[in-house]
């Protein structure tokens, strides 16, 4: 994207509006596994490698994102979590979005605005899959061990 540098600012723009807000009751590691989520019914590696990463470091579970990428209905979800998820992705899979989709939420603690938090960040998403896809992003290899093994602290010298 940096050889169009508006878009690339805009795309950024956007993600750090949605990533990075303060407000509501979503966590790092939610919206990491809603990436996740996303990234895999997309079949997007980079982001699916890459956001596991980012989940397994803001929820220090470095299972959680692996049983979501193998199976996400026989992953260790709270109900909370699965409630996410489901309204996640039926976002991603363009499914009519009915009331008994926000009434799972309600029920888990969600409001409007973590649905409207849920529902931007898998459509956002989804727009980024498409985008590594056609440009062949591929994972950095040291996301494949990010949060999975603990990292080594610098070694200092000395006097």
């Amino acid at each position: 994207m940096s050889h169009r540098p508006a878009e690339f600012r805009a795309f950024f723009a956007y993600y750090n509006a949605i990533m990075n807000k303060e407000s509501g009751n979503l966590s790092k590691a939610d919206k990491e596994l809603i990436i996740v989520a996303t990234s895999i019914v997309n079949k997007c590696p980079y982001c699916v490698v890459a956001h596991s990463a980012l989940h397994r470091i803001y929820s220090k579970n470095p299972a959680l994102a692996d049983q979501v990428m193998v199976n996400w209905k026989m992953a260790d979800l709270s109900a909370r979590e699965l409630a996410m998820l489901e309204f996640a992705l039926a976002v991603c899979r363009a499914e009519n979005i009915t009331e008994e989709h926000f009434q799972k939420l309600e029920d888990q603690g969600f409001d409007q605005e973590d649905a409207w938090d849920i529902g931007i960040i898998s459509a956002f998403f989804a727009m980024s899959n498409r985008i590594a896809h056609f440009t062949d992003m591929h994972p950095n290899p040291e996301f494949f061990t990010m949060g999975r093994v603990p990292r080594e602290k610098e070694k200092t010298k000395s006097s």
